[in-house]
């Protein structure tokens, strides 16, 4: 049994929220448990903001992880926070677009992904968290891209549904990023 201790942080309005949301409901849709527990600092767009997400094959016993094993770092003050905190071989994803500095750590598995310009080629800044994601789901298999058609369906409704498809390519251009 794998359980996934994930801990995605950023800038409020970069989707960091999103993100969560998504990987714990396409969770659900494949009958694994989840827990989505969302933080965010004193102001909401411009300040840091995170979310903790643990899926397991068995029941979570808790949704708070202090030592996660895998992170999704969006900016500098998140890198800062959270490096120290990631276990030992775990997986560490960063928006270098952002981010303009390496990991001091060389016991954990890092990828680096420039989500920013992935997302303009795309055709939509906005969805620079959504590669970000499907690199995560590239590396982790946490869980699949069915699932998480399902959760955009589910989360992105009115309004928003039109933006569906931009993100689900977004997330196939993330996985194809790491493969």
């Amino acid at each position: 049994m794998k359980e996934h201790n994930l801990i995605a942080s950023g800038f409020g309005g970069q989707g960091i929220m999103l993100i969560g949301q998504i990987i714990a409901t396409a969770a659900m849709f494949e009958n694994k448990h989840s827990t989505w527990l969302p933080s965010y600092g004193p102001e909401m767009r411009g300040g840091t903001a995170n979310c903790t997400v643990v899926v397991s094959d068995e029941e979570i016993g808790s949704p708070v992880t202090s030592n996660p094993n895998e992170l999704i770092i969006m900016n500098i003050p998140s890198l800062l926070k959270f490096e120290p905190q990631l276990k030992k071989s775990g997986l560490m994803i960063i928006n270098t677009s952002i981010v303009d500095r390496k990991t001091k750590r060389d016991d954990i598995d890092v990828v680096y992904v420039n989500a920013n310009d992935i997302a303009e080629q795309l055709g939509n800044l906005k969805v620079a968290n959504m590669v970000i994601l499907g690199t995560y789901m590239g590396k982790t298999n946490c869980i699949s891209l069915e699932s998480v058609e399902k959760a955009f369906k589910k989360k992105l409704t009115g309004r928003k549904a039109k933006l569906i498809d931009l993100n689900i390519e977004a997330v196939k251009t993330g996985i194809e990023y790491v493969k």
